[in-house]
């Protein structure tokens, strides 16, 4: 019996099989841990993060707060380095909570996905 965490790498592969990103439309991944969310900006063509932030730092109410505010911060810092438009990689996880949190944050931030 496969474990979540593995059940979780195993879509997460299956979805990068399909999702890459490049200097122009970058990807933004998300990873969720039980006390914080991180988001990243990768281009996947050269290897490397363009942009990365978290919500070790910032001192919100709830764990869905600070992610959506992640998600702002992400498309303001995104916006200065002139990246607008960005494929959205969920790794795994579902579609809501703080996840969703995070994808709303950052559209309302000016990032189109």
């Amino acid at each position: 019996m496969l474990k979540r965490d593995n059940k979780r790498y195993i879509r997460h592969k299956r979805t990068r099989a399909k999702i890459s990103g490049n200097s122009e439309k970058p990807r933004l991944c998300v990873f969720r841990s039980n006390k914080y969310i991180y988001a990243q900006l990768i281009d996947d063509e050269k290897g490397k993060m363009l942009l990365s932030l978290s919500d070790f730092k910032l001192k919100e109410k709830t764990k869905t707060a600070a992610a959506h505010k992640v998600g702002e911060l992400l498309a303001q810092k995104a916006i200065e380095k002139k990246i607008k438009k960005v494929v959205f990689d969920k790794a795994g996880y579902k579609y809501h909570g703080r996840v969703q949190a995070l994808a709303q944050g950052a559209r309302e931030g000016g990032l189109q996905f």
